[in-house]
């Protein structure tokens, strides 16, 4: 929050006392400059010994006597007031250039910032994104206005770059199946390619691939729009890992991944919407079977953090684990580490992205670092029910 002084209102209202000030102190000075050069002017046409005698009454200080005033109205030529109107006029025109320049001044200094957003603004319009307003010497209130309109179009460029790479990302998702189904369909009614109960297997897993990005990118432009509905109730986390990973059995046992879980005795209670938390463990299993079945481990741990008040879920892989550059944009939209491996496995680079997006909007939060074997570790945080957090821990 800006201080009292940093206030617009405050500073414009300063520099216009302070130039109001100014100019008061310039006319005066011009008047008693104009002044002092008239009483010289009729000081030195006295006779000598007039001009003794107005010095000893000075010295007196009875300028103002009747002896005073006879000598001004003898020897004063001309009307008493009109120097004291060419005076004013003199001081007014000192003023008025000064008046008029310090005005602008302070006009030009309180509105450049603004001059500076109206022109961003207009290029933003035009949809140039690139454009940022300059505060030039302004803190506070308006400095924060700047800031606060830079931000804004970062947000946009930010946007305009995602919808871009969202959009190329999708188109080239996409190609592929859409290029498998047109030339497998081509050659079976070409007759090359035998229109059978194997061939048409293989078309459906194109079209299943096809409905599945749609679906994903359906529910995160839901999730953007706000549509998304959340069917939140009292869950028992514990007892929700436990099932949704039993159900991957099969399938792990298949890739001879070996599961190690850890989730403690007790119950973990959270507030949450229980199919969603099911989507969210499914995903970040398929993703250790997609993409870090060759560690041949899923290690999941689950612990209630009665101090933080906060279930905490981590699911970990030993598989080749994420380079860098990944680990900072993992959650973002078609983000891979390897987009041939990633097609390969039937990924679409939007399972994270969903994970993200539903453990937030579920008031969590994830985040993803390196496991004890090497893999890669996914750690959920969802806030503990208020009668869970009394437990122990």
């Amino acid at each position: 929050m800006a201080r009292p002084l940093d206030r617009i209102w405050i500073r414009f209202g300063l520099w216009i006392a302070a130039t109001v000030l100014v100019t008061i102190a310039i006319l005066g000075a011009s008047v008693m400059l104009f002044s002092e050069l008239q009483y010289r002017g009729f000081y030195g046409s006295l006779p000598e010994n007039v001009q003794q005698e107005l010095d000893v009454l000075q010295d007196r200080s009875l300028e103002d006597s009747p002896r005073a005033m006879q000598i001004y109205g003898q020897y004063w030529r001309g009307d008493l007031l009109f120097g004291e109107k060419w005076s004013l006029l003199i001081g007014l025109l000192v003023c008025l250039p000064f008046g008029l320049a310090a005005g602008f001044w302070v006009s030009r200094f309180v509105t450049l910032p603004l001059a500076s957003m109206a022109e961003a603004a207009q290029r933003v319009a035009l949809g140039d994104f690139s454009v940022r307003a300059e505060p030039g010497g302004e803190r506070g209130e308006m400095a924060d206005m700047v800031n606060d309109f830079n931000h804004m179009t970062d947000a946009l460029e930010q946007l305009e770059r995602e919808r871009k790479a969202t959009a190329a990302a999708v188109s080239h998702e996409l190609r592929t199946p859409l290029a498998v189904l047109r030339a497998r369909l081509h050659a079976v009614c070409d007759g090359v390619i035998p229109a059978d109960g194997a061939e048409f297997r293989t078309l459906l897993d194109q079209v299943e691939h096809l409905g599945r990005l749609v679906d994903d990118l359906h529910m995160l432009s839901m999730a953007d729009a706000g549509g998304l509905s959340l069917q939140t109730a009292r869950v028992d986390l514990a007892m929700l890992v436990q099932d949704t990973v039993a159900g991957y059995a099969s399938r792990l046992a298949e890739h001879g991944i070996a599961p190690e879980l850890d989730i403690g005795q007790g119950h973990v209670w959270v507030h949450a919407d229980p199919d969603r938390m099911r989507q969210v463990i499914s995903n970040l299993t398929e993703n250790v079977l997609r993409y870090a079945r060759d560690g041949a481990w899923l290690g999941i741990r689950l612990r209630a953090d009665t101090g933080a008040g906060m279930a905490v879920l981590s699911i970990s892989d030993a598989g080749a684990g994420l380079p860098e550059d990944v680990c900072q944009n993992l959650f973002q939209r078609f983000q891979r580490s390897d987009n041939s491996r990633s097609r390969a496995t039937g990924g679409s680079g939007l399972g994270l992205s969903i994970v993200h997006m539903l453990v937030l909007r579920q008031g969590g939060e994830i985040s993803a670092d390196g496991s004890a074997r090497g893999g890669t570790r996914f750690t959920i945080r969802m806030p503990l029910l208020a009668a869970d957090r009394r437990g122990p821990a």
